[in-house]
């Protein structure tokens, strides 16, 4: 053990890993300042480019990113109110009235640097529990595996989304998406439809972008506002920070909960910070000020939301589990790099355990530098109205897709599946229910074969079986009683009803495609069918009872105005109005390929959208042309090809 912590602690101390380390927290920083992104999109698009690199160096570049998305996310919600992510909803409360208070730099101060020591202390608690947790790890059978599996599943199903039916049907979506590809059994080709692309399974880059990316990216845009609307940060940095020490039981107490909620699948992001801003107020001797700017507003949901990176990383690295949305990109990363999370890591890899550990606590300290030395020029940036900024995201978004197979295909089912993306952010169904259901697809494919395999029914007879068994009927029972006592912290009045047949169409559509998928599995094997038709027809039943209590108009069931997703009470537009900008770019990269479809694009967008000039719009379309042309050239990637290089030989790169 010595050993290994000596190598880890070498590997650590690397000119060549301190600057992967400080190139992914300086991403995570950018992603976290813009609306839309978070540390899922920033992976995803990541993903690409790490494939084939040596893991000692993608790994810190990865984790850096991870670490700090929830440090600079605190730049749009103090400045404007609108978090960057997810994690950042409860600390707009009282962040943001700070900052009309003309106190935005003591808000930020303290932000950053509970931040940091949330950072810290969940990084601390990783390094603990490896130690403790690895000799259970090892113990570990595949029955057990299995049953964990579907604990997580459980979890993350019924604890994520307005509604616990809503919850588990997205999860078994998610799974449905897994299972296309070939079986891990029989080898059969199931849900591939004599498809080739579909044939090797829909790829992780392009779902984690279509779910998490398109809906907040159009969304936003469809404001079109800037980032922030604050002109000065005032005085007052450092007294944040000393705020946030002065109230370091607050810390202790929040960056725990961050921590265990974080470590179980379902429970992280923005419940976290719910939690912990409910747990300061409810704490609080005087209380009057929550809401309306009180500091400890602002520590408490910041400490919680970087603890969670260090909670939901225990799951992760240790079984396999994802515990978030990000955490399953992350989980597909390290697949990518041959690094085998759980039994196999506890075994060949610990030593990049403890780096990966070790790694998250100098992420968090190098992104809390950064934040408060750049935080008067980075303030500056998020007075940058969207529009300017959405063209270009849209491109990388699009870009990072194509890498996934480069196939033209990975573009259409990424429009694909941002349609229905889009509907379920509208509808209130879960995004991170369907992301983990995805990852966890296969693995749990696999494990019912193995341990039906090796044990057969005595498995039930494993008192770890059924110790799992006995949570997951608690974790169900909890997860109603949750549901059911659930209150928002905030009330605005009464529900803005909207019409309800759009929820009941979208909910209809899914079933029928559910009940497509179980007639079309019948036709495999058993061992081919087992898992895929068990996840279908419970995916069906959840559905149908969703569909039952949203014709009973059930306040859960139906998504009201005063619930949509960024407190929009707006109706929302049509289809073709939302995704017209990514059908734009479609079409011209499918008309004159990706270098000059997205120089039309942009130039066109930023004349057309952001009232730009040709001369300016031109020279931004051509320096965002030179920065993808030099990423193609160094790391050996490809861009699709339009119809005109079919029917025209171009020159150089056009081609």
């Amino acid at each position: 053990m010595t050993d290994i912590i000596f190598a880890a602690l070498v590997s650590l101390l690397t000119p060549q890993h301190f600057l992967f380390l400080l190139l992914g927290t300086t991403l995570g920083l950018i992603v976290g300042i813009l609306p839309g992104l978070g540390g899922i999109v920033g992976l995803s698009l990541m993903l690409p480019f790490v494939y084939g690199m040596d893991p000692l160096l993608a790994l810190p570049m990865m984790i850096g990113l991870l670490a700090v998305t929830n440090t600079s996310d605190t730049f749009p919600a103090v400045l404007m109110g609108i978090p960057g992510t997810s994690g950042a909803q409860a600390t707009v409360l009282d962040g943001h009235p700070l900052s009309r208070q003309g106190q935005a730099a003591r808000a930020l101060g303290a932000a950053f640097s509970a931040s940091m020591l949330g950072g810290l202390f969940g990084a601390l608690l990783l390094s603990l529990t490896i130690l403790v947790a690895r000799p259970i790890i090892l113990a570990v059978g595949f029955a057990e595996q299995l049953m964990l599996i579907i604990l997580a599943l459980t979890m993350v199903g019924m604890l994520t989304g307005s509604s616990v039916l809503k919850g588990v049907a997205a999860c078994g979506i998610g799974l449905l998406l897994g299972s296309i590809g070939a079986a891990p059994a029989t080898g059969e080709y199931r849900l591939s439809f004599d498809s080739v692309y579909l044939g090797d399974g829909i790829p992780l880059v392009v779902v984690g972008l279509a779910m998490f990316a398109i809906p907040e990216i159009v969304d936003i845009l469809g404001r079109g506002s800037s980032i922030s609307s604050t002109t000065t940060l005032g005085a007052g940095t450092l007294k944040g920070f000393r705020e946030t020490l002065q109230h370091k039981w607050l810390i202790i107490r929040c960056s725990t909960i961050g921590v265990f909620i974080g470590a179980m699948p379902g429970l992280g992001g923005s419940v976290v910070t719910w939690i912990a801003y409910g747990h300061a107020m409810q704490t609080a001797k005087n209380r009057e000020k929550f809401g309306s700017g009180d500091i400890r507003g602002v520590i408490a949901p910041e400490a919680a939301n970087n603890a969670d990176n260090g909670g939901s990383l225990m799951p992760t690295l240790m079984f396999g589990i994802p515990g978030s949305g990000s955490m399953a990109v992350f989980l597909g990363g390290l697949i990518l790099l041959g690094i085998e999370p759980g039994i196999g890591m506890m075994e060949r890899h610990l030593d990049l355990t403890y780096v990966m550990v070790w790694s998250l606590a100098l992420a968090n300290v190098i992104g809390t530098a950064i934040c408060l030395c750049l935080a008067r020029p980075i303030a500056k940036l998020t007075l940058v109205r969207f529009t300017l900024l959405a063209p270009f995201i849209i491109v990388i978004i699009f870009f990072g897709a194509y890498q996934a197979t480069q196939s033209w295909y990975d573009l259409i089912v990424l429009l694909v599946l941002g349609v229905l993306a889009t509907y379920m952010k509208r509808f209130g169904w879960s995004r991170p229910a369907l992301l983990i259901g995805f990852v966890l697809s296969l693995r749990l494919d696999a494990a019912v074969y193995q341990s039906v395999q090796v044990y057969g029914m005595a498995m039930f007879e494993r008192t770890g079986v059924q110790v799992m068994l006995a949570l997951i009927a608690v974790s169900t029972l909890v997860a109603f009683r949750m549901k059911r006592q659930q209150l928002p912290l905030t009330d605005d009045g009464p529900h803005s009803p909207v019409n309800i047949w759009p929820q009941l169409t979208f909910l209809a559509a899914l079933i029928c495609t559910v009940a497509f998928v179980i007639w079309h599995l019948t036709q495999f094997t058993f061992l081919a069918q087992v898992f895929p038709l068990t996840s279908a027809i419970v995916t069906l039943i959840f559905l149908v009872a969703a569909l039952f209590f949203s014709l009973r108009k059930r306040a859960s069931y139906v998504l009201f105005d005063s619930e949509r997703e960024g407190g929009n009470s707006q109706p929302a537009p049509g289809l073709i109005r939302t995704q017209l900008p990514l059908l734009a770019l479609f079409t011209c990269i499918g008309l004159a390929g990706f270098i000059l479809g997205v120089f039309a694009y942009i130039a066109v967008f930023l004349r057309t959208q952001a009232a730009v000039s040709w001369a300016k719009a031109l020279a931004a379309a051509a320096g965002a042309l030179v920065v993808l042309a030099l990423l193609a050239h160094y790391l050996l990637l490809d861009f699709p090809r339009g119809l005109l290089q079919e029917l025209v030989e171009m020159p150089g790169i056009l081609n």
